[in-house]
């Protein structure tokens, strides 16, 4: 092997001379591929955990937190939700159905893997504009791999979001993000315990899909990108959900000492951090590994991620008990190695020693860069005196609502089975989805969130606002936020702009987890997304987990009540509203180089806590957070939602209606006497701005603003509803 063999397989000239050093010889293609690999972004988080160390991981309720294949916290009754959300961006561009579907399939293992039942899955989907020539054939695909692989494998798919916009033409994002459920004195961990202990194979056979893909997850795309399609991995969700049930039912029996999914650089990466978390070596016979195709090296073994299949040591004394579930599950079951003392990776092909390298290399002691970066650049603030249109406010509303960026997703997310399992309380077309915890009243609310202008403006803002956003979503349940998980989407970290980008949403997202009390328990890293040196916009996506002790008390988005007052909550006049990086300012074309808006983190608290506490209250009926759009955007959509009319006294003005200032809600109030009171001793601005009016022979109602157009919401319905068919037809 040369530095040539070691650039094909991303390494830097650095990386290829550190390897020389810590083996103290030049490596074998095997032993090459397997650092190229666990050395990579996607699974060594070099430019990253730097920053990631600085995040706030810890709490009462916290059992687990990064490092594992999920994070855990304790929902009480004796529960746990286990989640985590990761991407499959690269694979998905290249072959959208099967990089969609296996991204699905991974995040599933990650869950179950740690002793967990998935109770539920959300996405987070960003593609290019609806007239670049590749949205249509990408949409389809990504919908229809999440759809096929949660629809068959029967967990239900119940939130997430999708936006457009340019700068992911070239590069799409798709992150899934899969919840689980599971007793909180029964996790499993994947730290490898007991020298002499064997180690399992178990799930599906090993073929050549996927080699390199954790290679390819962690470098640009070019012209070239086509020609990746090998490197990308094909699912079976009917294998997935034998594998699941076979290592449920093998963890019911107290068989498995500790077990890792083989996601990212398949059997090198889990082989390799469960001999690491433990302390301990592994040696295992590569010729006994299941195998679909004839012929591979030592090389494709390690390297392939052919998907569903799981590494395992369990108790030897259980290995029969063991091999009957699987066999009565009809996966391969095999023995392939045991764990050591030595602390090494020993590997043997054909009778021969294929590989002998040390552990700590591969993972505590690989590089970890402090990469330079920019200072974040202050952008001036859009004075709404500066910001003018001829167009009035109700045809803004309409363009708006019938744009790509407020369109109705039901599109998509009809596709996907949301009521499977029977515990769905609140899917997508709301602020947060929950589920019921099975057998139980008590409801798990969930989201996911981001706004990459926010951060493209201002990455610390940014990623303070994708958190307050995705905690505004679970307290409009009347849930309470505990916990986050993200999901962190940039471009290439060696330009110190986009590094940038990295350290100032990953502060911004610290604070804000500080402050919110949500600490950070799991997550993912994608990095150099960009094709021909055009980076993404950033998209560091935030997944929130919040409960209920009652499902029933929990309210939804749409107007209710006709003759209810309507309020918004954190705002006491409607004078003002932020335009800089707004919608309606770039529809007015104004662009990205305003600063976004601030977020006040101890007024989200406060604002939050207050809903949650009106809720419990029953002072409020319907409740829906305020973001992109604005106050009268947030008021359209809690219309056609609830399918009621509203009568509006707020100025027709483009900052009070349009303004995306941050930690305010529109409320139902159910007595606006009480409500007021509340929010009096809660100390929280409150302001009335209309009432709720019946629906119309239409079924729908009509929007009224004073000194404006009177809006027909059964036609804004129409028009909001066309626009993602349109383009997934085109």
């Amino acid at each position: 092997m040369t530095f040539d063999d070691a650039a094909s397989m991303g390494l830097s000239h650095d990386e290829w001379e550190l390897i020389l050093t810590r083996l103290e010889r030049v490596p074998n293609q095997c032993e090459l591929g397997i650092f190229s690999s666990m050395w990579s972004e996607h699974c060594s988080y070099k430019s990253s955990k730097k920053w990631l160390k600085t995040l706030p991981t810890e709490a009462e309720h916290v059992i687990q937190g990064p490092g594992e294949n999920a994070g855990v916290i304790d929902i009480g009754d004796g529960k746990a939700i286990i989640f985590k959300i990761e991407s499959h961006n690269h694979p998905s561009f290249i072959e959208p159905y099967q990089g969609a579907a296996t991204g699905v399939g991974g995040i599933l293992r990650d869950v179950f893997t740690m002793g967990a039942r998935p109770i539920a899955l959300l996405n987070a989907l960003r593609f290019g504009e609806a007239t670049n020539e590749k949205t249509a054939h990408l949409i389809n695909g990504v919908v229809a791999g999440i759809g096929g692989y949660g629809n068959c494998i029967g967990i239900p798919t119940v939130g997430g979001e999708t936006n457009f916009h340019k700068s992911y033409n070239g590069n799409i994002l798709v992150n899934a993000m899969a919840v689980g459920l599971a007793d909180n004195d029964k996790i499993f961990y994947s730290a490898a315990t007991g020298a002499g202990n064997p180690v399992i194979y178990v799930g599906a056979k090993t073929g050549r899909d996927g080699i390199h893909g954790a290679t390819m997850a962690s470098a640009e795309f070019s012209e070239e990108t086509e020609s990746k399609r090998p490197t990308v991995q094909v699912g079976d969700p009917f294998t997935g959900k034998l594998l699941m049930e076979a290592c449920l039912e093998l963890m019911a029996a107290n068989a498995v000492l500790s077990i890792q999914d083989m996601g990212a650089a398949g059997l090198t990466s889990s082989s390799v951090e469960m001999a690491s978390k433990g302390g301990l070596g592994m040696e295992m016979d590569l010729d006994l590994v299941p195998v679909r195709e004839d012929g591979m090296s030592a090389y494709e073994i390690m390297l392939s991620e052919s998907q569903e299949r799981m590494l395992m040591v369990i108790d030897p004394a259980q290995t029969e008990t063991a091999r009957a579930i699987f066999e009565k599950w009809d996966l391969d079951f095999m023995p392939i190695g045991a764990v050591t003392e030595t602390g090494r990776l020993v590997l043997k092909k054909d009778g021969v020693i294929a590989c002998d390298i040390p552990i700590d290399p591969l993972v505590d002691d690989a590089p970890e860069y402090d990469r330079p970066h920019d200072a974040i650049k202050p952008l001036p603030v859009l004075s709404a005196r500066d910001v003018s249109s001829d167009k009035s406010v109700t045809s803004l509303l309409v363009e708006l609502m019938g744009g790509a960026d407020l369109a109705s997703r039901r599109w998509i997310y009809e596709q996907y089975d949301s009521d499977v399992m029977a515990d769905t309380f609140a899917a997508s077309g709301g602020d947060a989805a929950m589920v019921r915890v099975h057998g139980s009243q008590k409801g798990v609310a969930l989201s996911t969130d981001c706004t990459p202008r926010y951060v493209y403006a201002d990455a610390f803002e940014g990623g303070k606002q994708a958190v307050a956003e995705s905690y505004r979503n679970v307290c409009a349940t009347g849930a309470t936020a505990l916990a986050v998980t993200n999901n962190l989407n940039f471009g290439n970290p060696e330009r110190p702009e986009i590094m940038a980008q990295i350290v100032g949403s990953v502060k911004g997202m610290g604070e804000a987890c500080t402050a919110l009390g949500t600490p950070v328990v799991s997550g993912n890293v994608s990095l150099y997304n960009e094709t021909d040196g055009e980076a993404i916009y950033p998209c560091p996506v935030i997944g929130m987990v919040g409960t209920i002790d009652d499902v029933k008390t929990a309210i939804g988005a749409g107007l209710t009540g006709t003759g209810k007052s309507l309020y918004v909550v954190g705002q006491a006049d409607d004078n003002d509203g932020w335009l800089g990086a707004s919608l309606v300012a770039a529809s007015l074309g104004y662009g990205d180089d305003y600063a976004p808006p601030p977020v006040d983190l101890a007024a989200e608290k406060a604002h939050g806590e207050f809903i949650i506490q009106a809720v419990a209250g029953k002072h409020i009926l319907a409740a829906h957070d305020i973001s992109d759009g604005g106050l009268l955007v947030a008021v359209a959509e809690m219309a056609l939602k609830g399918r009621q009319g509203a009568d509006l006294s707020i100025q027709p003005s483009l900052a009070a209606c349009f303004g995306e200032g941050q930690a305010r809600y529109v409320v139902v109030a159910d007595d606006d006497t009480a409500l007021e009171a509340a929010a009096g001793a809660a100390c929280v601005p409150v302001m009335k701005i209309g009432t709720v009016t019946e629906a119309g022979s239409d079924g729908f109602g009509e929007l009224k603003l004073s000194g404006a157009d009177t809006i027909s919401l059964s036609e804004l319905f129409a028009l909001n509803e066309a626009f993602v068919p349109r383009i997934a037809t085109a």
